[in-house]
């Protein structure tokens, strides 16, 4: 497994915002703990602009810069811009990386993205890692074909609304709903969407996944990149769902079984028990010795 991480991710928050720094240091120490095999690699200071600008438009890249909050959630940051760069640019290069064939990667970065439309900052995220991703994979990584699967509690209305109608691309998606941002209600061309009720019994929000990553399968894509959202636990403080930590590993043992190649990026979860989840769910995606 490798990890694209940088510690400078930490260094900007509010509290008591959910979004907050010890969600990646914690996770982060915890795997280094758990999995001291596993390689680790940083994933530089940014990313050109013409990259960006595949999913975002210039006067977003633009907007980023100016010392206004966004929104209620997503506050303004000092270096807000270049946070958001460095964590699209983990994602690109856990892409290139499994791409290559090099075999699974996970992009510990904040802050998330994929409520991130073209020109809007939104839901703690303010560049969408997920789409730019899936864009330079064709543009730049010769993948024909590039599906998203977001289990994020939350629908990934950004992601959505950028790949939506592009050839190449299919986004499926399973969140709880009534929930945030309100959309994800229906499929809509290329994006399959599984609103999930709170509080529903967690064998019907497994079955829900797994027919959205057998979806995928039947994509034949080139390159999976995964929204990997842990706010679905059932102990999660802002939503109302039922997974529990061997869940999110059953999620990783379906994409090593899958064979596909995949990276994955940390959107939401914001229980003190994320670095667990995501502990359960690297280790069971994780290829076995040949």
């Amino acid at each position: 497994m490798l990890v694209i991480h940088d510690p400078r991710c930490a260094d900007y928050g509010l509290l008591p915002h959910p979004e907050r720094p010890e969600r990646v240091t914690e996770t982060a120490a915890h795997l280094r703990k758990s999995f001291p095999s596993w390689r680790w690699d940083a994933p530089g200071d940014g990313v050109p602009d013409g990259t960006l600008l595949l999913a975002h438009t210039a006067e977003h890249l633009a907007r980023l810069e100016v010392p206004w909050d966004f929104d209620a959630d997503t506050s303004y940051h000092p270096d807000i811009a270049q946070h958001a760069r460095r964590s699209v640019a983990a994602l690109l290069a856990a892409a290139r990386h499994a791409r290559s064939g090099g075999g699974p990667a996970f992009a510990l970065m904040r802050p998330p993205g994929h409520h991130a439309t073209q020109d809007e900052a939104m839901g703690f995220c303010y560049l969408n890692q997920v789409a730019v991703a899936a864009l330079a994979a064709r543009r730049d990584m010769g993948a024909r074909r590039v599906a998203v699967w977001d289990f994020d509690a939350h629908h990934c209305n950004g992601t959505e609304a950028i790949l939506l109608g592009r050839e190449g691309f299919l986004v499926c998606s399973v969140h709880q709903n009534p929930g945030y941002p309100g959309t994800g209600l229906a499929d809509s061309g290329n994006s399959r969407n599984w609103p999930v009720p709170p509080a529903v019994p967690r064998k019907f929000h497994m079955r829900a996944l797994r027919e959205s990553l057998d979806a995928v399968i039947s994509f034949r894509p080139d390159l999976v990149l995964v929204s990997a959202g842990f706010d679905a636990y059932a102990r999660d403080p802002i939503t109302e769902m039922t997974l529990e930590e061997e869940d999110f590993a059953a999620l990783g043992a379906w994409l090593r079984e899958s064979g596909l190649a995949a990276a994955a990026a940390l959107e939401g979860g914001y229980s003190p028990d994320l670095p667990a989840l995501v502990a359960a769910f690297l280790g069971a995606w994780e290829p076995g010795p040949a």
